[in-house]
């Protein structure tokens, strides 16, 4: 309660509009290969981060230095650059009035996950990598379970006043097949907000293995794909992918103020009717998504937003600022990574929502195709133009699963493979929680969904 009063009094130093997020960070890797421990570390971080807008004008200063003191030095430099700046700025921000949060917000598991001994996790990522190894046809094997724990403070001049503590593991296994000199590897990840036995809400951890060292040995003999247009079956995984990558980033208000694909298409058809994808700060359908922040960096509460409602356009992502020049509410995704990164415009839990189609039927309309999962990353831009990689594909052959095929690449235009859906499966999934998304800073985020049938173009293997 100390701190928070602190930085309230912060907020009433200056004529003009503040913010102070105060941020602690801890950060655990654990990893292991070849029986041996090669990873175990923690990094800590600590600080505050000022901003103030005089003006319409931004000013931002951070330290790592908490008394009273150096905070209030940290707010003086922040209001000399917005007072600097104001004289060179023609554009002048405004932000857009909203309810802000009060109080403390705390996700399920930070309390039990804190407590787990390090023992415990070291000794379940050996097991792991042992296991892995083992597999029969399986050379060798890497496995790394990694934790993040969060607290922020924010306090700003307009009423925002709260604690957010979140928790954030993850476990990711790598297996390696050889046969005749070629080599080749298989993955599988899991990552959530919460503690550790929501790692394995959808899956057992046998699972995880099973799946990566299958993949392994089967890409050692799989055919190659024969490229062109084709009928797929994409997986929660690659729905997820691609609702981020491709779409996601497209929405985002600073990239729509830049030229994004999506700009001035509100109210237009952008995909099939049977298409509603939404952001959400919560975790929809399905518990402890890998994104759930319950306020984002600007004090904002987190809801969900539809960005596309039945094939419609209906919104953007924003924070105060683009929300205000839109003339729309925000929709709290501001995120900032470190105390020392000022706010952007972040995805946070990114899906398609399931439809009605079951995916056994899905599947038996395809005379000739491909099922495809195990994302692999790839690129997109903002036109929406896209090419990830896929490493667990199978053909479809007269409406049923058929042979293992060799790693894949998956392109074209986000939108027009989603014109494409003809069938969305009543499943869901989260299952990108691993890992981190990428602009200009890093964030955890997650996406998922249902299976959806579509067509997309297939390249050969990588």
């Amino acid at each position: 309660m100390e701190l928070r009063e602190e930085l309230s009094r912060l907020c009433s130093l200056v004529d003009g509009f503040v913010e102070v997020r105060h941020h602690r960070k801890k950060s655990r890797t654990i990893a292991v290969r070849k029986s041996e421990l090669t990873d175990l570390s923690i990094k800590r971080s600590e600080g505050t981060a000022i901003r103030v807008l005089i003006g319409g004008v931004w000013g931002f200063a951070a330290s790592s230095l908490s008394d009273r003191g150096s905070l209030e030095k940290t707010l003086r430099q922040a209001e000399r650059m917005a007072r600097t700046l104001g004289s060179r700025k023609k554009h002048q921000a405004h932000l857009a009035s909203v309810q802000l949060a009060r109080g403390e917000y705390e996700l399920d598991g930070y309390k039990e996950l804190n407590d787990m001994p390090l023992e415990e996790k070291v000794a379940t990522v050996s097991r792991c990598e042992e296991r892995l190894r083992s597999e029969n046809g399986i050379e060798s094997a890497h496995c790394q379970y990694a934790e993040i724990f969060e607290e922020k403070f924010i306090v700003t001049s307009d009423g925002a006043d709260c604690v957010i503590r979140t928790v954030r593991p993850e476990l990711r296994f790598s297996a390696f097949a050889e046969s005749g000199g070629h080599v080749s590897s298989g993955f599988d990840s899991v990552g959530v907000s919460g503690g550790w036995q929501c790692l394995f809400q959808d899956r057992p951890l046998d699972s995880f293995i099973e799946t990566a060292s299958r993949n392994a040995i089967d890409l050692l003999d799989a055919a190659n794909p024969e490229g062109g247009t084709h009928t797929v079956i994409l997986s929660p995984a690659m729905v997820g992918l691609l609702s981020h990558e491709a779409i996601g980033h497209t929405v985002e208000a600073d990239f729509v103020k830049s030229g994004s694909v999506a700009q001035g298409k509100i109210g237009q058809m952008v995909a099939s009717e049977l298409v509603t994808l939404c952001d959400s700060g919560k975790s929809e359908i399905r518990d402890f998504a890998g994104g759930i922040i319950p306020v984002d960096d600007e004090g904002v509460v987190a809801g969900n937003t539809t960005i596309i409602e039945k094939g419609k356009l209906v919104s953007y992502l924003h924070n105060r600022e683009s929300a205000a020049e839109f003339g729309v509410a925000p929709t709290g995704n501001a995120r900032a990574w470190e105390f020392s990164d000022e706010p952007l415009i972040r995805m946070r839990n990114t899906y398609v929502a399931p439809g009605k189609d079951r995916l056994e039927d899905m599947i038996a309309g395809i005379d000739s195709g491909y099922y495809i999962e195990g994302p692999e990353g790839g690129q997109a831009d903002a036109t929406g133009e896209f090419m990830f990689g896929a490493s667990r594909v199978r053909a479809i052959r007269r409406g049923k699963l058929a042979e293992p095929i060799q790693k894949v690449t998956v392109s074209g235009n986000a939108f027009d493979v989603l014109r494409s859906v003809d069938a969305v499966s009543q499943d869901f999934r989260w299952d990108l929680g691993s890992g981190h998304c990428g602009k200009g800073q890093p964030a955890k985020v997650d996406a998922g969904g249902p299976f959806i049938r579509c067509k997309i173009l297939v390249g050969g293997a990588q």
